[in-house]
């Protein structure tokens, strides 16, 4: 019976790849990770790629910087892992008192704070390790987060602005590609790091809405609450923001034409989440939520075309 209880997470699939494959020891270290959800490794990888692709634009010659690539989507499992174990070794509480955290880990009493506190350290170890095949100033850069990534999780009990903290922390790879390849920062990547700080907004609203009842129990904060009736509203501005800082920052890198085309398509993605969002719907607002792993992909082909082309 246990077992079977393990396997209803709350907003991960059903016979998802851990549920079906992974040996069963290793079963609760994966889900801590959230690996049996991976959008957040999307979510937090593509803006990774969007600084990298934005650099060819800079450039004027197309290079696809696979190895950089693949070290940017290693860095995104292992940080957005070491994010959510340390998210809910701070969280074990308040995660007991709401309905879709219960089953994690920690708050079920499958990992112990200790086995979680050695697991944490394995994965920074393992993300310096990652880190130290870039330039120093990439180095130094991606240290710099590490401050973002361990206010988070306090932000909820502080500020009815927790989202803002997740997109400083889950954008910092906006810099990140760029400072790979240049070793400095410009005026472009630090719009396209504006931009996603208001896309994390918009779809990090968008999920905490899935708990708005538990969290108005328990006093947690969050922009969902916050907003409130307008959600949809705010929701639809922090988009707009995005896809605008985004074209600024195709512009200041020296795109031309095909870039702000092809945001058509990442446009309609946004457009659709937010005209379709309807309040009490918690599973809507999680198919919603995990759109945005498509709006990362497409803005990330419009910027390839544009190196291109």
């Amino acid at each position: 019976m246990q077992n079977k209880v393990q396997l209803n997470i709350a907003d991960a699939k059903q016979n998802n790849w851990v549920d079906r494959f992974a040996p069963n020891w290793t079963k609760p270290y994966l889900r801590l990770m959230r690996l049996d959800r991976p959008i957040g490794v999307w979510l937090l990888f593509w803006p990774c790629a969007f600084s990298l692709f934005l650099t060819n634009i800079a450039q004027e010659e197309f290079s696809f910087n696979f190895y950089y690539l693949i070290l940017f989507l290693l860095g995104a499992i292992i940080m957005r892992g070491a994010g959510c174990t340390f998210n809910d070794i701070v969280d074990k509480d308040i995660d007991k008192k709401v309905a879709r955290t219960r089953l994690r880990p920690i708050a079920s009493g499958q990992v112990s704070i200790k086995k979680a506190i050695i697991f944490l350290i394995l994965q920074l170890l393992i993300g310096l390790i990652i880190l130290l095949q870039f330039n120093f100033f990439t180095i130094i850069l991606g240290a710099t987060s590490l401050i973002l990534v361990a206010i988070y999780p306090f932000m909820k009990r502080i500020t009815w602005w927790p989202q803002l903290f997740l997109g400083l922390a889950f954008s910092w790879g906006a810099l990140m590609g760029w400072a790979a390849i240049f070793g400095s920062l410009s005026l472009a990547p630090i719009l396209l790091y504006f931009g996603s700080i208001a896309w994390t907004i918009g779809y990090d609203t968008i999920y905490a809405m899935q708990d708005i009842e538990d969290d108005a129990m328990i006093g947690v904060k969050s922009t969902a609450r916050l907003f409130g009736k307008h959600t949809k509203k705010i929701v639809a501005l922090f988009y707009f923001a995005a896809l605008f800082l985004w074209a600024l920052a195709g512009y200041f890198a020296g795109a031309k034409t095909w870039l702000f085309l092809l945001l058509f398509i990442p446009l309609i993605l946004l457009l659709w989440q937010v005209k379709t969002l309807k309040p009490n719907d918690s599973k809507g607002a999680l198919k919603r939520f995990k759109v945005n792993h498509y709006v990362g992909l497409t803005l990330s082909l419009a910027l390839i075309v544009e190196g291109v082309l």
